[in-house]
């Protein structure tokens, strides 16, 4: 199993007229969360599109617990608990500064050859970093 935390200052924009952030945001918050536990692995979401593999979402899921505001730190946990081969699947638990959860989701990508616009394997190196988080 993989675990990276991510931290994030909610901007005033990301709010809604009650005060809350906007339940469309956490998508995006799970974006960045996911590209920097990719970066922090020693590969990125840029070079593995380099060696032509694509990473689309398939679904998403996310379930609103307790709202964050405007000027809050949060901490966004992705978990990935299996080893990835043609989908990666990340779950995601976010807090406040006061370890409130708030929000918990999940998201399922799939690794496509750009070339082929086609389902394929994770590359070697992607697997190379990620596999020492895994029990063989």
């Amino acid at each position: 199993m993989f675990i990276h935390e991510t931290n994030l200052r909610i901007r005033y924009a990301e709010t809604d007229q009650m005060g809350y952030v906007y339940y469309g945001n956490y998508a995006s918050f799970y974006e960045v969360a996911r590209t920097e536990m990719l970066r922090s692995t020693g590969i990125s979401y840029k070079e593995l599109e380099e060696m032509g593999v694509m990473l689309p979402v398939t679904d998403l899921r996310s379930k609103y617990i307790k709202p964050a505001h405007y000027d809050d730190l949060i901490t966004i946990r992705t978990i990935i608990k299996e080893k990835p081969l043609v989908r990666l699947s990340f779950d995601y638990e976010i807090f406040n500064e006061n370890g409130d959860l708030l929000n918990t989701g999940s998201t399922q990508l799939v690794f496509v050859d750009m070339k082929k616009n086609r389902p394929c394997k994770a590359p070697q190196v992607f697997l190379d970093k990620i596999n020492v988080y895994f029990s063989k």
